[in-house]
């Protein structure tokens, strides 16, 4: 029953359908605008987004509800996903739109591929079936390749894409092999069927170990997780600045999601057997993600090795197998994706025509020259970092302790060290923006709205840190819910 009172299958894919529906008007649209005037297909882009948001809203309901046959399903953990989704896409867009306009790229085709890829993201957060979850995959994928190597004219750019689409194919068949082996286990494609048959006892062990190993690095890949990391750092340092803002915040969302509903919605009987790989799969990241990132003179591979360390903290969080760990992972990861925004969208500010602010030395001396935008950034720097009262802080704290509880506590001891080595090259960008002097003076300018809303992304960071409680109860509420 929809809130109106009317039944109605499709009611709980509606936002699905009005992402479709924009992207479709911005398809056509787009062929009868002139260059001038491609601000019509940005904003019928944000209007799309913005409609599907309103409609998750509207058709809130606490108890989860299948659509389409049982394939699709409207729990809480979804709704709070899909909508930091929405917010992180619709920021993306008005953090890049002078980006673009300087780079030829404000076209149709990217708006587009953003509402293409963020409608596979929403399928992927609420496939209840096997089947949707690598259609939703798929999706968002193929609209991501495609968004890398718009610059056409950018070598970087195009081997970025051509990386990142030979090893997301792989792992894209890694992830189809697993479940085909846990369907063939089972006989049923229904995720939370598949787990009944499982805690029954009705399914080959021996063949659901073998595609849960598929499974985990089909997932390791998608969070970008050691040892399957390598995409990473080239695919943030070759893709245009507003495509790494892209990948780096919603489909992280997606991953986690695909995480909750493959681990706990489907293989919770056998927790045990994953967590040991979760398990190595955290410590590596942890490590190898923050030394490395010391060596980088290019912000865009810092930030990649970054988003590597902050994976193995949000997979600390399923060590746990309960929901108070669950919980900490899915704050984790949506405080990570908030600050990757700032971050990348400071980035984004002092890049113009001509010109990538992608060195750290394109840092220095940014107080000089805008002493508000040099807050944000050490906003998102301290966050990343885990220093209080951001966000991060509290994030960290709240993985490392499901960590401790538990009884990993050798691992909380490694968490908190890599910590300690990940401020540094964090407070390095932070020493070259307030104590040394500007390489170029070029003032930086920005949209009013681009400004209202990175201020507002940046004190967030601050709100959330100072007051963690409602931000954290809603994953708790949406998780215990959900499972």
């Amino acid at each position: 029953m929809t809130p109106g009172g009317l039944s109605f299958e499709l009611w709980p894919a509606l936002p699905e359908v009005a992402l479709l529906v924009a992207a479709c008007l911005v398809l056509v649209v787009d062929l009868f605008l002139s260059d001038s005037r491609r601000a019509w297909s940005y904003w019928l882009a944000q209007l799309g987004v913005l409609a599907a948001a309103w409609i998750q809203l509207k058709s809130f309901q606490e108890l989860p509800v299948r659509a389409l046959g049982g394939m699709f399903v409207a729990d809480e953990m979804a709704y709070v996903l899909k909508l930091f989704s929405y917010i992180c896409v619709s920021l993306m867009l008005f953090y890049s739109r002078e980006y673009l306009v300087a780079r030829g790229l404000f076209r149709g085709e990217i708006f587009v591929l953003a509402l293409t890829s963020l409608l596979g993201i929403t399928v992927m957060i609420s496939a209840s079936s096997f089947v949707t979850l690598y259609l939703g995959l798929e999706l968002m994928s193929l609209s991501l390749y495609a968004m890398v190597a718009l610059q056409r004219e950018a070598g970087r750019a195009v081997e970025a894409a051509m990386k990142y689409f030979v090893l997301g194919a792989l792992a894209s068949g890694l992830l189809l092999y697993g479940m085909s082996m846990v369907y063939g286990a089972t006989g049923t494609l229904d995720i939370t069927g598949s787990a009944a048959v499982m805690a029954g006892g009705g399914a080959n062990t021996t063949i659901v170990v073998f595609g849960l190993v598929f499974i985990v690095s089909a997932i390791a890949f998608k969070l970008g997780a050691v040892p399957y990391h390598m995409w990473v750092p080239d695919v943030y340092e070759g893709a245009p600045t507003a495509v790494t803002l892209f990948i780096g915040t919603a489909p992280k969302l997606a991953a986690f999601a695909v995480a909750m509903r493959l681990l706990v919605g489907s293989l919770s009987a056998f927790a045990f057997d994953w967590q040991g790989m979760l398990l190595i799969l955290s410590l590596l990241s942890m490590i190898l993600g923050n030394v490395i990132a010391i060596a980088q003179s290019n912000i865009k591979r810092m930030l990649a090795y970054s988003t590597i360390a902050h994976m193995g903290f949000m997979l600390m969080g399923f060590l746990t197998a309960n929901t108070d760990g669950y919980s900490a992972a899915m704050f984790y990861t949506v405080t990570y994706v908030l600050t990757a925004a700032v971050a990348f969208g400071i980035v984004l500010l002092l890049s113009r025509e001509g010109f990538e602010a992608e060195q750290l030395d394109d840092f220095k001396g940014l107080n000089q020259k805008s002493p508000w935008y040099a807050f944000l950034m050490l906003i998102a720097m301290f966050s990343l970092a885990g220093v209080p009262p951001t966000v991060g802080f509290y994030a960290k704290f709240s993985v490392i302790a499901a960590a401790v509880e538990a009884g990993l506590v050798w691992l909380a001891v490694v968490a908190v060290a890599t910590s300690l080595v990940g401020a540094f090259y964090y407070l390095r960008v932070v020493k070259l923006m307030y104590f040394d002097e500007p390489v170029d003076r070029t003032p930086v300018e920005a949209r009013t709205d681009t400004r209202i809303l990175l201020s507002a992304n940046g004190l967030a960071l601050l709100l959330l840190g100072v007051f963690p409680q409602w931000l954290m109860g809603l994953c708790v509420i949406a998780l215990a819910r959900s499972y």
